[in-house]
């Protein structure tokens, strides 16, 4: 298949569904300006990490061997985050871009252009590349990378570069990771692939009501963007520039120094380190004390880009 015939087949399959899901969620508090906006995007989240997102991840986890070829997809993808990070902190710490920001600011960009939407917006590009068992890379990359090195490394960030909060102010990671049901239904579906216990009514069961959860946050993502103060920062465009271009090369050039010839896990790699901002930068601004603003900016404009800078990745070779 032609560059542009597989480019046409991607806006139709995956970019024309995401668009339209996200543009519901902006245009809904127009349509519909008696619903609390607030408290409906709260709602949903809460849908989507106590149901929505346990349900998909047990589902996959059940059912899916754990290979190295597997593993290599959180590493590769943990390795393009590190070194974005590090050059991240040089941009906003060191350089003249972030000399008149707040820690505050720099901080939740650097941490928000670390880590991708790997699930909800790589989700459907994994399937639309690789089939509908790609779904298997973003889940063991959120499970074994994403979730674990924000809430530490991540964490790290926002309390001692952002909101300079003392040891005895942090809140406690492992409390926090410890109580998310995504990551233990994912261990408890790994245990019932590993010992051989799958029942497989249940993980269609649970398959079933998983699949709403990329659905559900597109929508919430269109309530979260900015759309009438989406302007466009230096800052937020080099973190954004940072995020969805040099880390995918990143990610790749890791993948052929440690794997030759590249399969598809590692070009699926590439594709997880394609991805636009993870929403849960928004959490993390909160939670921290720290920049909402910025945070919200830099979701949107990743996103929009995104739709620009994956075709970019498809032809120069990145994605296979």
């Amino acid at each position: 298949m032609s560059y542009f015939a597989q480019l046409l087949n991607l806006m139709v399959e995956v970019m024309l569904p995401l668009s339209l899901l996200v543009a519901a969620g902006a245009v809904w508090p127009v349509v519909f300006k008696d619903v609390p906006l607030a408290h409906m995007r709260t709602q949903l989240n809460r849908l989507v990490m106590y149901l929505f997102y346990p349900c998909i991840m047990f589902a996959v986890a059940a059912t899916t061997p754990v290979t190295g070829a597997l593993l290599s997809v959180p590493l590769l993808v943990g390795i393009g985050s590190l070194l974005s990070g590090v050059i991240l902190y040089w941009v906003l710490y060191r350089s003249p871009i972030g000399r008149d920001l707040k820690d505050s600011t720099r901080a939740v960009l650097m941490v928000g252009a670390m880590f991708g939407n790997t699930f909800n917006i790589g989700v459907p590009v994994l399937n639309f590349f690789y089939g509908q068992d790609a779904i298997r890379y973003a889940t063991f990359n959120d499970m074994i990378m994403t979730i674990p090195v924000v809430w530490s490394l991540g964490v790290w960030i926002c309390t001692r570069l952002g909101s300079h909060r003392e040891a005895a102010d942090q809140p406690s990671v492992w409390r926090v990771m410890l109580t998310m049901p995504p990551l233990w239904a994912f261990v408890l579906g790994v245990a019932v692939q590993q010992f051989g216990m799958v029942f497989m009514p249940l993980v269609n069961a649970t398959r079933f009501i998983g699949q709403a959860t990329i659905p559900v946050i597109l929508f919430v993502l269109g309530l979260t963007i900015p759309w009438r103060t989406l302007t466009p920062k230096p800052e937020i465009l080099t973190a954004a520039a940072v995020k969805l271009l040099l880390t995918p090369v990143l990610v790749w050039v890791a993948a052929r120094l440690m794997f030759s010839p590249l399969a598809e896990a590692q070009y699926a790699s590439v594709v997880e380190g394609t991805t636009p901002v993870m929403m849960t930068t928004l959490l993390l601004a909160d939670r921290f004390r720290l920049d909402h603003g910025a945070a919200a900016l830099l979701i949107g404009w990743s996103t929009i880009l995104f739709w620009l800078t994956l075709p970019l990745a498809m032809a120069v070779g990145l994605i296979r």
